[in-house]
């Protein structure tokens, strides 16, 4: 769902991918082959959320107030990123929690279920983990990296062949 907020809509470049069943909502960019999967949430009403070229945001994950993603990052399942920034091909894992004033250095990873606390400054190429997130290694050239590019991809995917087949139906045993 794509909605307004106080007269101001979404920008979604032709290229994204926004789910239909992802919401988005008012000061948001989203730019070329982003994406935005089933169940995410995107609220500019108290800020500008900002997805740069092939950024990815998975399902249920959740931004709010001033968020920018950067170039073919990836924001996990059920992940929230509140206030922060994400360097390029960095990537925040699955249940991940980035607090406010916070900045994920390009090509880093912050841990599944990590809460990277408010106003910490995560360098570019290191793993990050635990509650709160410290550094435990340095990384060069990871896998996850490249995460963002496959997501480019399976968008395309979704876009060219994703459909409903039914909607909203439970089938009636009684009728029968």
């Amino acid at each position: 769902m794509i909605r307004s907020f106080d007269g101001v809509e979404p920008t979604i470049a032709e290229s994204a991918y926004v789910d239909p069943e992802a919401t988005v909502i008012g000061n948001v960019t989203i730019e070329a082959e982003a994406s935005v999967w089933p169940g995410a949430v995107l609220r500019g009403d108290h800020g500008e959320i900002v997805l740069r070229e092939g950024a990815n945001v998975q399902d249920n994950a959740t931004l709010h107030e001033g968020v920018e993603i950067g170039p073919r990052a990836t924001v996990g399942h059920n992940a929230i990123v509140h206030a922060a920034t994400v360097g390029e091909r960095a990537m925040v894992g699955m249940g991940a929690i980035v607090l406010d004033h916070s900045e994920i250095g390009a090509e880093s990873l912050v841990g599944a279920n990590s809460l990277v606390t408010e106003g910490t400054e995560v360098p570019e190429s290191v793993l990050v983990a635990g509650t709160p997130a410290e550094v435990l290694k340095e990384v060069e050239n990871s896998p996850w990296i490249y995460a963002g590019d496959r997501y480019v991809e399976l968008a395309d995917e979704h876009a060219a062949t994703d459909h409903v087949v039914a909607e909203d139906h439970v089938p009636d045993h009684d009728e029968e």
